[in-house]
């Protein structure tokens, strides 16, 4: 599933560059690209931008529920 930015957000940056796939923008509040965030499948083992958000307002995303193999193959997609 991809993730969302939720209103707490306070602009902060720190999720930007921690974004392998480039799937968030500058907003209010920010704005994660469903069809762009695999969550760091593929990447990570984990979802990067999470962990470096100090206002801890990265959630699931409730309309894009993915598993771990369709994640994979959005993120090599991507990435070819």
């Amino acid at each position: 599933m991809a993730l969302l930015i939720n209103d707490d957000c306070t602009a902060c940056d720190a999720c930007i560059e921690s974004c392998p796939n480039k799937a968030i923008t500058a907003g209010s509040p920010y704005v994660i690209d469903p069809h762009l965030c695999t969550e760091c499948v593929g990447a990570e083992g984990e979802p990067q931008c999470m962990p470096v958000c100090p206002a801890d307002c990265i959630v699931p995303h409730p309309d894009y529920r993915e598993s771990k193999e369709q994640l994979l193959e959005k993120y090599q997609g991507l990435h070819g």
